[in-house]
């Protein structure tokens, strides 16, 4: 039995987290962290979990945690956990981080999308970008894996297999995404209240989201992404737009797909002319695709699903984890 802790356990991430890890033959939960509800009862924040996990949560204190605790998942704001990240190594404890601190590799880039200085740039080297699909053998036994996006998880494995091909024209992609209002956190905002997001849709950060340089750094090319707020609670559906570089057949293009993820436990590429929808996906950690070309056949079409929380969050840490700590990948999962 493997003992692992969860830092900033209180918000969506955080608890859904736990969830996946109750169902986990192979782990404990030693700690869960507040900083503003510590000395409450986690079953206090996420009521669901009343009568199966009694934790007592704690302050984040790398001392205490690192002494029954092989691995952390730090589930914390950005530009405040890589400074935790360092100590948590520092104390031989693996780490996979769920925000955004460690998954771009170029300090520059970080700090011109978060506006604030990085307090441990020295960690970008060290760090594993966690989307298994891509860096399997990489996350294997690592000690620090930047856990991928939300919304660049679904963007990544909806584009790759086309880019990776040579079949996208370059510059000519474009991501029109949508996700669900957890996508957002556990804040209150007035955008993200019920009264503003029910029966209302909108398009945001349209000048510049920063998941757009997390997708351009795994995609190999500059893309055009939108995200717009769905009103329904979790889930997020990409659609990717692409000018094809040479002539090529739909059953050439879901042929290439079907290839590509063949053997992927969590990436299910749907039959020809299906595309998939939310529902499908939403309370698992799977990633849904389907492709097609436009009516003129110069375009590919491709339609991504994913759950913001599962595999574009905490699904994919705990993923992760298993791939860390030598466990079957699916388990927990599947």
């Amino acid at each position: 039995m493997k003992n692992v802790s969860v830092i900033g356990a209180t918000g969506y991430t955080g608890g859904e987290l736990l969830r996946y890890l109750l169902r986990h033959p192979g782990v404990r939960v030693s700690h869960a962290t507040s900083e503003r509800s510590a000395g409450q009862k986690v079953s206090v924040l996420h009521t669901d979990l009343a009568g199966r996990l009694d934790l007592t949560l704690v302050k984040n204190d790398p001392d205490k945690i690192s002494k029954d605790s092989g691995l952390v998942f730090l589930c914390l704001p950005h530009a405040e956990s890589a400074a935790w990240a360092k100590k948590y190594l520092d104390r031989g404890v693996k780490v996979i981080d769920l925000s955004a601190d460690l998954r771009l590799a170029s300090v520059k880039s970080y700090e011109k999308w978060y506006k604030t200085t990085h307090p441990h740039p020295e960690l970008l080297k060290k760090a594993v970008y966690g989307l298994p699909e891509l860096y399997r053998a990489k996350i294997k036994g690592a000690k620090l894996v930047a856990n991928p996006g939300c919304y660049s998880t679904t963007s990544i494995l909806t584009a790759l297999p086309l880019v990776k091909k040579g079949w996208a024209r370059k510059g000519s992609i474009v991501i029109d995404a949508k996700s669900g209002v957890s996508g957002a956190g556990r804040k209150i905002e007035s955008r993200y209240l019920f009264c503003e997001a029910h029966e209302n849709f909108l398009a945001y950060a349209v000048t510049g989201h920063r998941h757009l340089p997390e997708i351009e750094q795994e995609l190999g090319q500059s893309v055009t992404f939108v995200p717009h707020l769905l009103p329904v609670n979790r889930g997020i559906l990409a659609t990717v737009y692409a000018k094809l570089s040479k002539k090529i057949s739909a059953k050439e293009l879901h042929a290439a797909y079907a290839e590509f993820y063949k053997g992927e436990a969590f990436v299910k590429v749907l039959d020809e002319g299906k595309f998939p929808e939310l529902k499908s996906v939403q309370h698992t950690n799977y990633c849904h695709i389907g492709v097609g070309l436009d009516p003129k056949g110069d375009t590919a079409v491709l339609v991504g699903v994913t759950d913001n929380l599962g595999k574009g969050a905490a699904g994919q840490a705990l993923q992760n984890m298993n791939l860390v700590l030598g466990f079957k990948e699916g388990t927990g999962l599947e």
